[in-house]
C-alpha cells in the first residue's frame, strides 16, 4: 500500500455523484497520410496488448486497518484493459458537437473505485478522418501539470517513429509501490512534513491576520456560485500562439495575462448577454505549480492558489488585460514571501470552503473567495506524434465544484492555445456560447493593443 498525501486524501473523500473528481484530456490526432483504413483499430488492438502496467495506474483506494478509507492506495493485481480502454465511433458527421456529447457523458460519470482510478476511450469517424483520444485520471492520482507531462512523455517529435508509448506502462522516476518502502515506514517518513504542514498553516494564517500579507478576498455571488448537479457539458476552441504573442509584446504582459483576460472578456460577455454581471469584478483562482527542481510528478498535488482580479467591472479590452497584470503581480509576491509549504497552506486555506461546501450539511458555509478556476499549464513546444499521427489539439478538461459552476483551463499544442472548458449542465447554459466570445475577447484584446 501507498499512504496518499493530505491533499489527495481530500479529493477522494470529497467526491460525490454530483461532484466527480476527475481531470481529463482530449486529445485530437491527425493520422499519417499514408495510414490504412484501419489505422485507429491497429493503433487500438497495440494499446490493449500493453499489459505491463505500471503502480500508478494499478492504484485503487485502499482501507487502512481494515476501516479508514481515503488514506491508502492498494494496488490491483490485474488491471482489465478492456474496461479501462474502450474504442467508439461518431454518428455521421463526426463533427465537434457529436464529439463533445460523447465527452461531456464520460466527464460525467464517476470512475469505480474498485478499479483503478483511469479510463481511456478511442474515438473514431472525426471529419477528415481525425480520430479522438479522450482519458479521465482521479485528481488524486495525479494533477494537470504531471498528466500533461506523461502525455508528453508517451509522444514523439518524430514523425516517423512508430512506437506505441502508452502513459500506464512507463515508468517514472521513483519507486514501483510493491518495492517502495512499506506502509509503516512511509507513515514515518510522512510525519515531519505532516507537521511541516501543520505549521506552515499556522504560519501562513498568522501572516494574514497580522497584515504581512494581503489578498483579494472578496467575490461578487454569480451565476457561476450556486450548488450543481452532476452532469456535464464541454465546451472546446483553439486560437493561434501567434495572435497571443503579438497582444503580450504590445503590451508587456505574460501569455498568462492574455489567457486571463480572454477568459475575463468571455465572462463578462457571457454574463451581460444574461443581464447577470455583477458590479464589482470576478475573481479566479489560478493555480501555480509549485514543484523545484527535486520534486518529481509523484509527488501528488502541488500547487498555490493564487488569486486574480478579472477586472470584469472594466468595458476597455486594454484596461482590463492591465488591471489583471497588476493583480497577478501583486498575487505572486504574496506568495514570493512563502517558502513553498507555507504557500501550499495558504492555498489550502483559501480553497478550505470549496472542501467543507461539499460536507452534506455544510452548504449554508460564507463562499469561496474566488468564482471560478482558470488554469493554465504548459504543453508541447513543437508538433508530436502517436505512431505517426500528429496531435492537432489537446483540450484539458477539468472539474466544476459546488459554488463553481465553471472551469476553464488552458494548454498550448507547439503553435495553438487550446481552451477545455467543463461546466454543470443544469447551471451554465449554451457553454458553446463561451467560445464565441473568447474568440470575440480576442480579436478585440488584438484591435486595441496593436494598432498601428
Amino acid at each position: 500500500m501507498d499512504l496518499l498525501n493530505p491533499i489527495d486524501a481530500i479529493f477522494l473523500a470529497t467526491e460525490s455523484r454530483e461532484h466527480p473528481m476527475h481531470v481529463g484530456g482530449l486529445q485530437v490526432f491527425e493520422p499519417p497520410p499514408d495510414a490504412d483504413d484501419d489505422f485507429v483499430r491497429v493503433l487500438y488492438d497495440e494499446a490493449q496488448a500493453a499489459t505491463d502496467v505500471r503502480p500508478r495506474f494499478r492504484r485503487r483506494p485502499g482501507r487502512l486497518l481494515g476501516g479508514f478509507s481515503s488514506v491508502v492506495w492498494s494496488h490491483a493485481e490485474d488491471v482489465d484493459l478492456g474496461y479501462h480502454l474502450r474504442r467508439s465511433a461518431l454518428p455521421a458527421p463526426g463533427g465537434d458537437t457529436e464529439l463533445l456529447d460523447l465527452v461531456g457523458r464520460l466527464h460525467s460519470t464517476l470512475l469505480d473505485r474498485h478499479r483503478p482510478l483511469w479510463e481511456g476511450r478511442v474515438v473514431e469517424g472525426l471529419a477528415d478522418g481525425r480520430f479522438a483520444v479522450y482519458v479521465k485520471v482521479h485528481h488524486a492520482l495525479m494533477d494537470g501539470v504531471s498528466a500533461l507531462r506523461l502525455l508528453q512523455r508517451s509522444l514523439t517529435d518524430d514523425p516517423f517513429d512508430t512506437r506505441l508509448r502508452t502513459p500506464w506502462t512507463m515508468a517514472r522516476p521513483e519507486p514501483d509501490g510493491e518495492t517502495g518502502p512499506g506502509l509503516w515506514e512511509q507513515l514515518r517518513k510522512a510525519l515531519p512534513r505532516i507537521a511541516t504542514g501543520a505549521g506552515a498553516g499556522a504560519a501562513a494564517v498568522r501572516a494574514l491576520t497580522e497584515g504581512r500579507l494581503e489578498l483579494p478576498l472578496s467575490a461578487p455571488p454569480t451565476m457561476f456560485n450556486v450548488p450543481i448537479g452532476g452532469a456535464r457539458s464541454v465546451a472546446i476552441g483553439s486560437w493561434p500562439l501567434q495572435r497571443i504573442h503579438a497582444v503580450r509584446r504590445a503590451t508587456g504582459t505574460t501569455v498568462n495575462d492574455v489567457v486571463l483576460a480572454m477568459s475575463a472578456g468571455a465572462l463578462r460577455a457571457y454574463l451581460l448577454e444574461r443581464n447577470a454581471l455583477p458590479d464589482k469584478p470576478l475573481t479566479a483562482m489560478v493555480p501555480v505549480d509549485m514543484r523545484g527542481p527535486g520534486d518529481s510528478d509523484g509527488e501528488g498535488n502541488m500547487v498555490a492558489a493564487t488569486l486574480c482580479n478579472l477586472a470584469t467591472d472594466l468595458a476597455d479590452p486594454a484596461a482590463r488585460l492591465h488591471a489583471i497584470h497588476d493583480s497577478m503581480l501583486r498575487s505572486k509576491q504574496v506568495f514570493q514571501q512563502l517558502p513553498q509549504w507555507e504557500a501550499i497552506a495558504l492555498s489550502a486555506l483559501l480553497m478550505s470552503p470549496l472542501g467543507v461546501t461539499l460536507v452534506p450539511g455544510f452548504q449554508a458555509l460564507p463562499r469561496v473567495p474566488f468564482n471560478l478556476v482558470i488554469s493554465n499549464v504548459p504543453g508541447p513546444r513543437k508538433p508530436v506524434y502517436l505512431q505517426g499521427a500528429r496531435l492537432h489539439s489537446n483540450y484539458p478538461l477539468s472539474i466544476p465544484f459546488d459554488g463553481q459552476a465553471v472551469n476553464i483551463t488552458v494548454t498550448s499544442t507547439a503553435d495553438t492555445l487550446d481552451f477545455g472548458l467543463v461546466a454543470c449542465r443544469r447551471s451554465v447554459p449554451q457553454l458553446s456560447r463561451m467560445i464565441e466570445h473568447l474568440d470575440t475577447a480576442l480579436a478585440e484584446l488584438v484591435a486595441a493593443t496593436t494598432a498601428g
